[in-house]
Order: C-alpha cells, then sequence, then structure tokens
C-alpha cells in the first residue's frame, strides 16, 4: 500500500478558494488517484480522481468547472484545485489509492490519507 499525507485544508469564504495536495510515499506508482469528502451526517461522495499512468481525469458534476486535480510526478503529489468554492463543498476531504484505472466508489480505493477540513463560510 502507499502511504498518503493530505495537507491545504482551511476555512475560505465563499467564492474563494484553497488547493489540497496529497503527498505519496511508499508501494508502487500504478494508480489512480482520487479525492472522496464527507460531510457531517452524509455519506462519502466521490469528487475527482486522475490516472497516474496518463493523467486522464473524472469529476462529479457538482464541482466540474471549479475542481482541478493534477499530478506532480517529481514530488508524487496529487493536487486538488478548488475555486469558487460554496457552503456545500464543506465537507472533510480525502485522498485515495488504488492499483488500476480511475473508478468513483470508495470501495476500490485501498490506501486512504488520514483527511483535512474544508469549511467554506457564507
Amino acid at each position: 500500500q502507499v502511504q498518503l499525507v493530505e495537507s491545504g485544508g482551511g476555512l475560505v469564504q465563499a467564492g474563494g478558494s484553497l488547493r489540497l495536495s496529497c503527498a505519496a510515499s511508499g508501494g508502487t506508482f500504478r494508480f489512480a488517484m482520487a479525492w472522496f469528502r464527507q460531510a457531517p451526517g452524509k455519506e462519502r461522495e466521490f469528487v475527482a480522481a486522475i490516472s497516474w499512468r496518463d493523467e486522464s481525469t473524472s469529476y462529479v458534476d457538482s464541482v466540474k468547472g471549479r475542481f482541478t486535480i493534477s499530478i506532480d510526478y517529481v514530488k508524487k503529489t496529487v493536487y486538488l484545485q478548488m475555486s469558487n468554492l460554496k457552503p456545500e463543498d464543506t465537507a472533510v476531504y480525502y485522498c485515495a489509492a488504488r492499483i488500476g484505472g480511475i473508478v468513483a466508489s470508495g470501495r476500490s480505493y485501498d490506501s486512504w490519507g488520514q483527511g483535512t477540513q474544508v469549511t467554506v463560510a457564507s
């Protein structure tokens, strides 16, 4: 398994931006990496994913045009650039990794970070 460490969460006003980082170490880098989020009282939700092999991406409809997922291969870090944030984006954001292609089901990912809190104030 790969080890994942997230950073970059915080408090931001609606309309603002944040960039989350997920640093990966260990394991074999044949991954799809993804961001999920979980708001209080709600189920975990797929946000975005990227293929380590070809940088293909996938997003949940609610973040398309506002969030961008990207990879820095040198730093072995995946980023989630979040813009035009809305109060409904408030959640704990988790980074996850799996060997293979992009999927949206969290059950298919076997490595998870500890999570980072994002709070968007209205």
